[in-house]
């Protein structure tokens, strides 16, 4: 898979947003009927969205730090260090998470966030 960089586009601002802790300008980067699926669940629709960033990202006071970003048959796949206010009782020194995002006209369609570990 080739590795790419972010530098323009939905997901370059939404990384910016989300450093900013900007929920208006997050929640820009989606279309109207965009989900997001995290750790505590899945959000759809603009209300929802915007309350999962409220809540997750911007009242995490969340950061993401890029790693890798991978093109992969017009889906981005980024590879992130994540850090804020969260609670890290439990978890590694650095929390890599990877982002599954769609986009659509410009907008992202579909983000699907996890802890995922290479297989070997």
């Amino acid at each position: 898979m080739p590795t790419t960089t972010l530098s323009t586009g939905a997901i370059a601002d939404y990384i910016a947003a989300v450093n900013a802790h900007d929920t208006d300008a997050i929640l820009a980067t989606f279309a109207p009927d965009a989900f997001v699926n995290a750790e505590h669940g899945e959000y759809t629709g603009t209300d929802a969205v915007r309350r999962f960033i409220d809540r997750e990202i911007v009242g995490d006071r969340v950061t993401m730090e890029v790693r890798e970003v991978i093109d992969h048959h017009g889906d981005t796949i980024v590879h992130a260090l994540f850090d804020g206010d969260f609670d890290k009782t439990g978890l590694p020194d650095e929390v890599i998470l990877s982002n599954y995002f769609a986009t659509d006209g410009g907008k992202i369609v579909s983000l699907i966030i996890f802890s995922n570990r290479v297989a070997s």
